[in-house]
C-alpha cells in the first residue's frame, strides 16, 4: 500500500463498502453519521444529494482529511425503490424486479474537510433479472438478506443467481463503484 498523502475518512457503516475500499489498498477511518435521508426525485439525484449530505456531516467532525461518502439505490420504470419495510414488501420489489431490467445508482462525494472543495458523481449499472417463481423468491427472502438491501437484494449474495445480464460495474450495484471512487480520489489524495 502506498503512503496517502492525506487521512482518508469513509462515510460508511456499511461492511461492503469498507470491504471494497479496503481491497484498493486504502487506510481509512470510518465515520458514519447520520442524516436525513427523506429526498425525492429520480434515484439519480436521490443518491447524488445523500452522497453530499453524508460527506458534508462526517466532514464536520474534521478539520482536515479527504471524506468519502456514497449512497445506492435501485430503480424500476424510474421509481426508487429503497429498503423493503418487511418480508411482505420484500416480496412484492422481488417479484417486479423478475424478467425486467432495473437500474442500480450510487452517488459518491469526496470532499476535501480542510478546504470544502467536492466532487459529486452518480453512477448507473443496468441489472437484468431472469424469471422468478415465487418459491425462489420465498426462500431468499428467509435467508434475510434482502432486508438491509436497496431493492431487496445483494448481487454478491444469493441474489447473484438472479442476474442474467449486468450492464456496467458490479461494485456499484454492491454500492461502491471502485473505478470512480479510485478516479475521484486521486484528485484528493
Amino acid at each position: 500500500m502506498s503512503e496517502q498523502a492525506k487521512r482518508l475518512i469513509l462515510a460508511s457503516g456499511s461492511p461492503r463498502r469498507r470491504e471494497l475500499l479496503a481491497k484498493m489498498g486504502y487506510a481509512f477511518v470510518i465515520c458514519a453519521p447520520d442524516v436525513d435521508e427523506h429526498v425525492t426525485g429520480h434515484a439519480r439525484d436521490i443518491v447524488y444529494t445523500l452522497a453530499q449530505r453524508k460527506a458534508q456531516a462526517a466532514a464536520a467532525h474534521y478539520r482536515e482529511g479527504v471524506v468519502v461518502a456514497s449512497d445506492t439505490l435501485v430503480s424500476l420504470d424510474g421509481k426508487p425503490l429503497g429498503k423493503p419495510v418487511d418480508a411482505e414488501d420484500a416480496h412484492r420489489m422481488l417479484a417486479a424486479l423478475s424478467g425486467r431490467e432495473h437500474e442500480v445508482f450510487t452517488g459518491v462525494c469526496v470532499l476535501d474537510a480542510a478546504t470544502g472543495r467536492c466532487e459529486t458523481r452518480a453512477v448507473r449499472t443496468g441489472v437484468t433479472f431472469r424469471d422468478l417463481s415465487g418459491e425462489e423468491i420465498d426462500a431468499y427472502i428467509s435467508t434475510g438478506e434482502p432486508m438491509d438491501k436497496a431493492g431487496a437484494y445483494a448481487i454478491q449474495g444469493g441474489a447473484g443467481a438472479f442476474v442474467s445480464k449486468l450492464d456496467g460495474e458490479l461494485e456499484n450495484v454492491i454500492g461502491f463503484p471502485v473505478l470512480e471512487v479510485r478516479e475521484m480520489l486521486g484528485h484528493f489524495l
